[in-house]
């Protein structure tokens, strides 16, 4: 698949995970070289199993639209920990909870963190801006 159009795809991951209000988006560029066995996560949060499981029908509808399935899924049911399998990239939608316990970020620290602008722009034309979207809790 084309860069440009993995991006893209993950853009309206993003997109759809920011529509149903998740948490705390960031995304990880990963290197196959670090053992990595796709090339991008998507890891957001959400409040509750009821907003978890939006999230993941929202990220799966918009992609069907553009004709792409889910290679796998799990945890649905549970709601704690929703990964949807895309092959070339996955996306995991974390209760607060699941998130802190498994710390995707810090297990794969050594993958780059992007950011939406990113991930539009094209080759050459990256910007250091971070995914802010999302509320987060106040202190």
């Amino acid at each position: 698949m084309r860069k440009n159009d993995l991006k893209r795809q993950v853009s309206e991951v993003i997109s759809a995970c920011q529509e149903k209000r998740a948490e705390e988006i960031t995304v990880l560029e990963l290197e196959k070289a670090a053992g990595a066995f796709t090339d991008y996560f998507v890891v957001c949060s959400g409040t509750n199993p009821r907003q978890i499981q939006a999230i993941a029908d929202e990220v799966e509808e918009r992609l069907r639209k553009a004709d792409l399935r889910p290679a796998h899924v799990e945890g649905y049911k549970k709601a704690e920990w929703v990964l949807l399998d895309y092959v070339d990239f996955v996306v995991h939608v974390f209760s607060e909870k699941a998130r802190k316990y498994y710390d995707l970020e810090r297990l794969w620290k050594s993958a780059k963190r992007l950011g939406l602008a990113e991930l539009a722009a094209g080759p050459g034309k990256r910007k250091r801006a971070m995914i802010t979207s999302g509320r987060r809790k106040r202190a």
